[in-house]
């Protein structure tokens, strides 16, 4: 496996790569690899020939009260990892790499109506920052298969709609979430969590089953089972930041009429903000 850093010999080894009719796979990250990582790569490798993970900590989707400096980065530890996996090449730029004449003259993409709400509410401008490093990476990499996980169900959404929107010749592939034992979604912030507030995180899980079983048992009234799913978490000890059972398709608050459903949750737990999701059909 070889760690590149430039986007010059980036091209060049991929270039040699395409000769050869070799299909690419790529796997965006931002580092601190976990399993979820781990099983990304795992997907790519049975979709494409070669498979090249990306390790950038993107400062355009960080707000500015955010975790951005306390990133952990921990390239040494993800190498090897990503090794184990069979990963082929890594590519870990730096921002000057990425953003040569600054983020502020950087040219942005915005993807409305799935960016809006939820997370996009929460932290402005974060699908913007996602869209915008990843239709680079998509341009630099030129992979024929780009895999994301589902945990991530708005930012999966988001590059989707991006890919079409644009005509952007990738298919987008969304892996299953990779959870412990107790049902806690991975996450490289799970490591921010003290040994308490850990023993704490899976009423998260939790809380999304006993909502979707719920919900698959003919409760239609939205809003109130938001409400009661906030009331759950904020008695665990956790500051909810929303609950929304919404149109799988569209991320837009559910109706009678939608038989496919997502509850999407965000809730702090301590300084630690965890995101979780589930899908039903009904």
């Amino acid at each position: 496996m070889r760690t590149v850093h430039s986007l010059k010999e980036l091209r060049s080894i991929l270039r040699n790569y395409r000769q050869q009719g070799k299909t690419i796979g790529l796997v965006p990250t931002m580092g601190n690899l976990h399993e979820g990582h781990i099983s990304l790569v795992r997907k790519a490798s049975e979709a494409a020939d070669i498979v090249v993970t990306s390790i950038f900590v993107n400062p355009m989707q960080f707000g500015a009260n955010e975790d951005l400096d306390k990133y952990p980065r921990t390239l040494q530890e993800d190498q090897d990892k990503l090794a184990e996996a069979g990963n082929t090449l890594v590519f870990a730029p730096s921002v000057d790499e990425v953003y040569p004449e600054g983020m502020a003259r950087q040219t942005k993409v915005l993807v409305p109506e799935v960016s809006e709400g939820h997370c996009g509410a929460s932290r402005p401008g974060h699908f913007e920052g996602v869209a915008t490093v990843v239709a680079m990476l998509f341009n630099m990499v030129q992979p024929d298969v780009a895999v994301f996980g589902e945990k991530d169900f708005q930012q999966l959404a988001v590059i989707k709609k991006m890919v079409r929107d644009l005509m952007i010749p990738v298919n987008v592939v969304g892996a299953p979430t990779v959870r412990e034992e107790d049902g806690l979604a991975k996450s490289s912030r799970n490591g921010y969590l003290s040994e308490e507030e850990r023993a704490t995180a899976p009423i998260v899980f939790q809380t999304l089953n006993r909502v979707a079983e719920q919900l698959q048992q003919g409760r239609s009234d939205f809003q109130a089972l938001e409400q009661e799913a906030q009331n759950v978490l904020a008695e665990a000890g956790l500051r909810p930041d929303y609950f929304n059972i919404v149109s799988s398709q569209t991320l837009k608050p559910a109706t009678d009429e939608d038989r496919e459903l997502t509850l999407l949750v965000a809730a702090f737990l301590g300084t630690t903000r965890l995101i979780d999701n589930l899908s039903l059909s009904r």
